[in-house]
């Protein structure tokens, strides 16, 4: 049996196979070294500014603030709309974890019906899921305290102070002052439209009916912002730059609140409406509708029982003095005796004999006096005097 044949290493070979293999595996590690020096002056010098804008964007947010609303005065100083404070509840969707169980579980602790819980889901769909969504619009002290006690079990969900709208005299200047209720779809489609949206960015109000809406571009004020640092929760650690909101302007109105309490007492609860003006300006002291509503309701949002209870009654939400048509009846006399004065067709000596009718020439029609015998001789001030027609 041939002996096995005994192999001589070649050392030389194997040398130079590992000389290779190490320079090959040196020249990967330096390539990735190279690779994570690149990827590391892209990051921290290349895109410097890119990426320190999105930290800060994560680290600071800018917050919108609303300008406080202008307050409306009568002619003799008398505040008629103020502002009040007001706590409301708030819910960022974003940041909560599981928005249906949140309100389940805040409808049990604050009490809040199925109304209110579909009143938010509407607003929510309107709303961008990281901006904030009022669900109730008016705490009681009692409540702002039960929140307060559990909101560390509430992420996304904040107490909201700020001053909403109070109208003292209540249903005495409805038809004058109007109101004020929140925003919804159409309002935003109408500043959208007019380029005032971002003016609104977090007012919650807008002026509906009367002053409050024939001046709302003077009373609403301009927007302000604050620029806040945040946490990884987003909650506000500290301000860095506030650039505060313009209010405002304040307004004074010719009606004097005296004469239009007089004139809601004189009416009684009776149907009717009443104006009263100075002749020497033509300034409105008092107009009054009867009858008229609260307007208070309006602005945190009419609950539907209280809607369909003005709705069911003598149509208070419509503005008789303003809206009404009516025959001015005898009351053009005055004004129709004015004109024939200034075109001089008459004098204040001018008379006629009023015999019951009057016939212009060439027209069939005869316009008969409410005085079947007429009022005999007449100028202009007896004729004012007893009416004639």
């Amino acid at each position: 049996m041939p002996s096995k044949r005994i192999l001589i290493k070649d050392h030389t070979a194997e040398a130079n196979l590992f000389a290779w293999r190490s320079l090959i595996g040196l020249l990967v590690v330096f390539a990735m070294i190279a690779m994570v020096l690149t990827n590391l002056y892209y990051l921290q010098i290349s895109s410097y500014e890119d990426y320190q804008t999105r930290s800060n964007g994560n680290r600071i947010k800018v917050l919108p603030v609303a300008p406080n609303r202008g307050l409306i005065y009568d002619r003799n100083g008398v505040l008629l709309a103020e502002n009040r404070p007001v706590f409301s509840l708030q819910v960022i969707p974003e940041e909560t974890k599981n928005l249906n169980l949140t309100l389940a579980r805040l409808s049990v602790l604050l009490k809040i019906d199925d109304d209110g819980i579909a009143d938010f889901h509407a607003d929510m769909k309107r709303i961008r899921r990281f901006k904030p969504v009022t669900l109730i619009n008016r705490l009681t002290p009692e409540e702002v305290a039960i929140f307060s006690a559990k909101q560390h079990l509430y992420p996304g969900v904040s107490i909201e102070a700020r001053l909403a709208r109070y109208y003292p005299y209540g249903s005495a200047l409805t038809h004058v002052l109007g109101y004020v209720a929140k925003i919804n779809k159409q309002d935003l489609q109408k500043l959208s439209e007019a380029g005032f949206e971002a003016n609104y960015a977090a007012t919650y109000d807008i002026g509906k009916r009367g002053i409050e809406k024939y001046h709302e571009e003077l009373l609403h004020g301009e927007v302000g912002y604050q620029e806040v640092e945040v946490n990884n929760q987003g909650r506000v650690i500290r301000t860095l730059d506030f650039n505060p909101p313009v209010p405002g302007q304040d307004i004074v109105l010719n009606i004097d609140v005296e004469l239009q309490l007089a004139a809601e007492k004189a009416f009684a609860g009776e149907r009717g409406s009443i104006v009263a003006m100075d002749p020497t300006d033509g300034g409105i002291l008092a107009l009054y509708s009867s009858p008229s509503y609260d307007p208070n309701l309006f602005v945190h949002g009419i609950s539907s029982k209280n809607y369909k209870k003005l709705l069911k009654s003598d149509r208070p939400l419509f503005n008789r003095a303003t809206q009404g048509q009516y025959p001015p009846a005898s009351t053009v006399k005055p004004l129709l005796a004015l004109a024939g004065l200034e075109a001089k067709v008459i004098t204040p000596e001018t008379q006629i004999n009023d015999y019951g009718k009057y016939q212009l020439k060439n027209v069939a029609r005869v316009w008969r006096d409410h005085n079947p015998w007429g009022h005999g001789l007449v100028n202009v001030t007896k004729a004012i005097e007893v009416s004639c027609d």
